[in-house]
């Protein structure tokens, strides 16, 4: 093959290659596809390596995935000039994250720890693996990992198509819905309209899923599944104090660095609400953690404002009742429980 051959050919591939891409991003775009960041290890560790910015100018936030619902950034960020740094992993305990923060000496800033009792008050394996394998790949990553992940920064906020969790092949696979058998089990797939990820780590669902009950009855159906398939009894005795401690350990370290700590109870309701409430009476659980930890607490129950929600799918919130949780939680930080804000400081010169 000449040259011009070559040259020729190239040009061709290029040409084809370009098509097919535009064509494949113009037909999920079509779809009803939008922008959603791939909620993995090196998007976590950007936001970790943003928690030793100065107290008074951002708080990190940790959890499981209601925090990460039911906090809307843009409002938070808007009414108090305040960096809301998210590290709180879906389906997780927050206990890998606190622990990880509590033994870095250059942490001293605002952190506030969303409950769910089911997570936060468990031992199982499962519910700190991707915390921990977040905290490990902070550690560990390297400067062309670094520099990967700005290059597909780039990329996702361009391309809508690099969606992992939605159109990559074992999406697609997974979407197959292949019944469970013998040495062969899938996780139920959450619905494509549910759990959409901005680049700062907040999540939404989508205004489809908001009018779409049966994606709505979907997610619940997979909370159930959840719950039939959870043997863990709600952990009580001797397991409890000692987990109790070692929160009451890392909060002290934080606060002998002069960092602040609080703990927040996000909403839920309908049935989830109702178990929740049973197999964690507040009184032994909520209440027992704010007394050993000594730190001030917000429970959603206790004010009118944000205590009458109804989440689509009995654990989260939609955007619109996120925006007036967040405006409220800000409300009782500063007019309740002391926090100031840089806006509210700027304002008061």
């Amino acid at each position: 093959m000449n040259n011009s051959s070559l040259a020729k050919s190239c040009i061709l591939t290029l040409v084809l290659v370009i098509t097919a891409v535009i064509s494949f991003e113009l037909y999920v775009r079509n779809k009803g596809f939008d922008t959603s960041y791939d909620d993995d290890a090196s998007l976590w560790a950007d936001k970790r390596s943003m928690a030793y910015e100065s107290k008074n100018n951002s708080t990190v936030f940790i959890g499981s995935s209601r925090i990460k619902f039911d906090l809307d950034i843009n409002a938070w960020e808007k009414n108090t000039d305040d960096h809301a740094i998210m590290l709180a992993c879906v389906g997780s305990s927050p206990l890998p994250v606190l622990n990880n923060l509590s033994k870095d000496v250059n942490f001293n800033g605002k952190l506030i720890i969303d409950v769910t009792e089911v997570l936060f008050f468990s031992c199982s394996p499962m519910n700190v693996k991707t915390p921990n394998e977040n905290i490990k790949y902070y550690k560990d990553r390297t400067p062309a990992q670094k520099a990967g992940f700005y290059i597909n920064h780039f990329l996702e906020s361009k391309l809508v198509f690099l969606d992992k969790d939605r159109l990559s092949l074992n999406a697609k696979l997974d979407d197959l819905h292949i019944p469970n058998r013998a040495d062969v089990f899938q996780f139920p797939i959450f619905p494509p309209d549910f759990g959409r990820v901005m680049f700062n780590r907040q999540e939404y669902m989508t205004a489809k899923f908001l009018a779409d009950t049966l994606q709505q009855n979907q997610v619940k159906g997979i909370w159930d599944f959840f719950r039939k398939i959870n043997k863990e009894p709600p952990v009580t005795g001797e397991r409890l104090d000692s987990l109790f401690n070692s929160v009451k350990i890392a909060v002290n370290k934080i606060k002998a660095r002069g960092g602040d700590v609080l703990f927040i109870r996000t909403p839920s309701s309908g049935p989830f609400l109702i178990g929740e409430n049973m197999g964690y009476p507040r009184t032994k659980y909520w209440d027992k953690l704010l007394e050993i930890t000594n730190c001030q607490g917000i429970h959603f129950a206790d004010y009118p404002v944000i205590n009458h929600f109804i989440c689509p799918e009995f654990s989260h919130l939609s955007q619109p009742d996120a925006l007036i949780f967040t405006n409220e939680f800000i409300r009782i930080l500063k007019e309740e429980k002391g926090w100031n804000f840089r806006k509210q400081m700027a304002s008061a010169k």
